[in-house]
């Protein structure tokens, strides 16, 4: 990952106080600590989930999907610090120049951020209502689970795309109160965690190709999928939604088609490429940008999942985020 790098030995021969590596660190330096901690620039690819899965289940935007999504931002960010706190020995030995190993967050301040996110997030998704929470609270349970024990199992991808999963029907669960129309939203979405969760497993050290070619695979059988039809709406949708969002039978009728074919398309051109790069040579800089690529391929999935359900302002809106992230990707890492 791209982190500024440890301070280096003050040589010995030295006499003079050495006042840089005493001075305290700057707002500025904290600020850039946390964002990679945190990892934001990742955060572009959360809000995508509750969008879909409410597009899948026929809801119209409004008041609790903003919960759903606050919700799900806290819970990711949660993860994210949890992560480090959990990984923080190893990354001492492999990654010295993350946050915590290089001294710039506390440990304490880590865990402290990873519970009151986590806290906060269950907070608004029991605002959205109870079959918000009924989904948040696993959720909730997979993420400290994965970070804190099935990380390392074989369990552990599972774990992560179970996580996904449940993020995409936080949405659902929070407009409608029901989760069965976007299973098969949440299914593909998990699949292509799934994947590059496996993949993300040797970013430290020189593996197998065998990682990046499943999913290479994934990705195109994924971007089939997600193109080869468009599924009804959901029974009880709205008819008088307005045209572009859930429901609307306004616009020309190949119009939606169209958008979700190029949304599947901008899906698998994102991570194709670095895939079969890290195909080629599966060494650890490769298999890092593949892995980023595979999580910025995540907003132009959610984008065409939400275009299959017919909600075309909603993936203009979700594809919208992508460029925002691909730019804030270029100062912090995403992995």
């Amino acid at each position: 990952m791209s982190r500024d790098e440890a301070t280096a030995h003050r040589p010995a021969a030295a006499c003079a106080p050495d006042t840089a590596a005493t001075k305290p660190p700057s707002a500025a330096d904290r600020r850039r600590a946390w964002a990679e901690l945190l990892r934001l620039p990742a955060l572009f690819t959360v809000p995508g989930d509750a969008l879909a899965g409410a597009a899948a289940a026929g809801a119209r935007p409004g008041p609790r999907l903003l919960l759903a999504i606050g919700s799900s931002l806290c819970l990711y960010e949660a993860g994210m610090a949890l992560n480090d706190w959990a990984d923080r020995a190893e990354d001492a030995a492999e990654r010295p120049h993350r946050p915590l190993p290089s001294g710039r967050v506390r440990p304490a301040a880590a865990l402290t951020a990873a519970c009151a996110l986590t806290g906060a997030g269950l907070a608004l998704a029991a605002r959205a209502g109870r079959p918000a929470l009924a989904v948040a609270a696993p959720l909730a349970a997979t993420v400290w689970s994965y970070d804190l024990a099935l990380k390392r199992t074989p369990a552990g991808p599972l774990a992560m795309a179970a996580a996904r999963g449940l993020d995409l029907l936080l949405g659902a669960a929070a407009t409608t109160g029901r989760t069965g129309a976007a299973l098969p939203s949440a299914a593909l979405l998990g699949s292509h965690t799934l994947a590059v969760t496996a993949l993300s497993r040797q970013e430290t050290r020189h593996g197998s190709p065998l990682a990046p070619l499943v999913a290479l695979a994934t990705t195109g059988l994924l971007a089939h999928l997600v193109t080869r039809r468009t599924p009804q709406p959901p029974a009880g949708r709205r008819a008088a939604a307005a045209p572009g969002l859930p429901g609307s039978g306004a616009g020309p009728g190949t119009a939606l088609p169209r958008l979700t074919t190029a949304l599947g398309a901008a899906y698998a051109v994102t991570a194709a490429r670095p895939y079969f790069h890290a195909a080629l040579n599966p060494s650890p800089p490769l298999t890092q940008r593949a892995v980023g690529a595979g999580i910025r391929a995540t907003i132009p999935l959610q984008a065409a999942l939400a275009a299959r359900s017919r909600a075309g302002a909603v993936a203009l809106l979700v594809a919208a985020l992508a460029p925002a992230g691909r730019k804030f990707a270029r100062k912090v890492s995403v992995t």
